[in-house]
């Protein structure tokens, strides 16, 4: 091996490194740049599969990764934010999405003579450009589109650089032999389009050096079809891999991108054998970086044209795959709802990662409103079997809320835009009230199991006055739960009216109660206990108004 072969080996690998290091910067820009649009997209995914499926391309063709975008679906699953059904449609349409990569790639297969054209001619400008905004624009927004030009430059300016490292060999008899088997041998190609999407993680980095080869006039159309077959194969493999630890579902929607390209690469690759048996002139066709995205696109739509009547088999056919575990059912317990998950599977995105932590939220927010009204019916009524479960649920409570403080930590450290930043600080804000809310519960609860102990309770005119404060207080929490879950600021409004009620009966309660105690009309130590009992309902009220005031700062 010669000095210059081992300068273009290196120009090879560094041309590798800046096209797939363009590509996951130009991934990373486009997210920070649709911003709340994701979110709005996800929010149009409903059963008519059709929305999914456009969902699934739009989102695909933004992000510019089908893996990442499966990845994402599997984490929504996983978290409950997706049916299993709901992401066949989005894994179709992400397969379809994917091939705008393809597209973009072929913008330079321009021929010679528009030469001043073709991205590439560009792409040094793109990347001093992009660099300069990025270095002294203080603007996100500006910063973010340096980082897409900075992407794209990079991109166009790898594939240059590999073209160049590998045209002294392209005309070689040695590198036409190994296509020309390739070409001959389908399972080869299939298995070689596998391994290399595998590699490198993504089906448009290897279909887009695949369509830099077919620049030399090497890639025939046997080859590049079965290749192009492998790398969809391959794909799967990103979230199969980051389905692992996930729930039932959510490796069954990995499982689900897995068969609906294996399965289309068996019965397509089978259509296209026989059809290239049939005219071997068309096996031999020379394929150009343009040809190669036809085709590319034209199996994805294909595809998803076969499978589209089919969803609902591939579900079953995951299910059958992923099998539920042969048990009794669990009794209802929401605090172990298998929906609350977060996983980093989301983190990339930003928009939905929120929308997944304020889903999450609002569930822990109904359990601890449940768990007030049990440890309430435990102190007012003498329920006692309540306070096992207020302190079990309690346990629970928190780890959620570890589980979610965690999650924001590592949400708040990528890149995010001031809206986004202020809304990861009132969801973590809200966490910690929730806790506290949690906290009172876990307490009153306690003072239930004192007056037990003590063998006392309260005054049949003290259950009374309490009523009408509870009322109020658990108006004023659930207020402010629909307020986080539905954005509504008349629900805020709500709230605040209710803790003026609260603070009202607090006081007029507090005042007959001492009192009460003054004409002895009950004992002092269930008044201490009665006084506490305020207390911690007063202040419930008040972790209610700071969530309603977090989503009113949002509006």
């Amino acid at each position: 091996m010669t000095l210059n072969d081992v300068s273009n080996v290196l120009g090879f690998i560094g041309g590798l490194g800046m096209f797939l290091y363009g590509m996951k910067l130009l991934s990373g820009g486009l997210q920070k740049a649709a911003g709340e649009r994701m979110k709005s997209l996800l929010n149009a995914v409903t059963n008519k599969r059709i929305k999914g499926i456009a969902v699934g391309a739009a989102v695909t063709a933004i992000i510019q990764s089908s893996g990442a975008t499966t990845v994402m679906v599997v984490g929504f699953v996983n978290a409950g934010i997706l049916s299993l059904l709901q992401s066949v449609g989005v894994i179709m349409g992400a397969n379809i999405g994917t091939t705008v990569t393809a597209w973009i790639v072929a913008l330079d297969s321009l021929g010679s003579a528009a030469a001043a054209f073709k991205p590439s001619f560009y792409a040094p400008l793109m990347i001093g450009v992009g660099a300069a905004l990025v270095m002294f624009c203080k603007k996100h927004k500006k910063q973010t589109m340096g980082e897409i030009i900075i992407s794209v430059g990079l991109l166009f300016a790898g594939l240059t650089a590999m073209s160049a490292s590998m045209e002294p060999y392209m005309k070689s008899q040695t590198v036409q032999d190994i296509f020309l088997t390739l070409g001959n041998n389908p399972m080869l190609g299939i298995l070689i389009g596998v391994v290399v999407t595998g590699v490198m993680q993504s089906s448009s980095a290897s279909v887009g050096v695949l369509q830099a080869l077919a620049r030399y006039g090497v890639v025939s159309a046997g080859t590049a079809v079965f290749i192009c077959l492998g790398a969809d194969i391959g794909s799967c493999f990103t979230a199969i891999l980051s389905s692992a630890g996930a729930s039932r579902n959510a490796r069954r929607a990995a499982v689900i991108n897995l068969l609906f390209n294996l399965i289309g690469v068996a019965i397509w690759g089978t259509l296209v054998f026989i059809f290239f048996k049939i005219f071997p002139a068309a096996q031999a066709y020379t394929m150009s970086g343009v040809t190669i995205a036809v085709f590319h696109t034209g199996f994805k739509v294909a595809n998803t044209m076969l499978f589209y009547p089919f969803a609902n088999k591939l579900v079953k056919l995951s299910e059958l795959i992923i099998r539920d575990k042969k048990q009794p059912a669990p009794p209802v317990d929401e605090q172990r709802d298998n929906s609350m998950l977060l996983d980093d599977r989301i983190l990339n995105t930003p928009s939905l990662a929120i929308q997944a932590v304020s889903n999450y939220i609002v569930k822990l927010g109904k359990i601890c409103t449940e768990n007030i009204k049990r440890s309430l019916d435990a102190v007012m009524y003498c329920r006692m079997e309540n306070v096992s479960v207020v302190l079990d649920t309690e346990k629970h409570i928190d780890d959620h809320v570890a589980n979610l403080s965690d999650f924001l930590v590592k949400l708040s450290n990528d890149g995010l835009t001031d809206r986004q930043s202020r809304q990861v600080k009132n969801l973590m804000y809200t966490v910690i009230d929730l806790e506290r809310i949690g906290d009172h519960a876990e307490n009153i609860a306690e003072l239930a199991q004192k007056l037990e102990k003590d063998g006392l309770k309260f005054s049949e005119m003290g259950v009374r006055d309490l009523e009408d404060m509870r009322a109020a207080v658990e108006g004023s929490l659930e207020s402010a739960i629909l307020s986080r879950e539905s954005g509504n600021l008349d629900m805020v409004r709500r709230t605040f009216r209710f803790e003026d009620d609260v603070d009202a009966y607090e006081e007029e309660i507090r005042d007959k109660h001492i009192d009460r105690l003054a004409s002895q009309e009950c004992e002092s130590e269930t008044g201490v206990i009665f006084l506490n009992l305020l207390t911690n309902l007063e202040r419930v009220s008040d972790h209610a108004v700071n969530i309603a005031g977090y989503v009113k700062d949002e509006a």
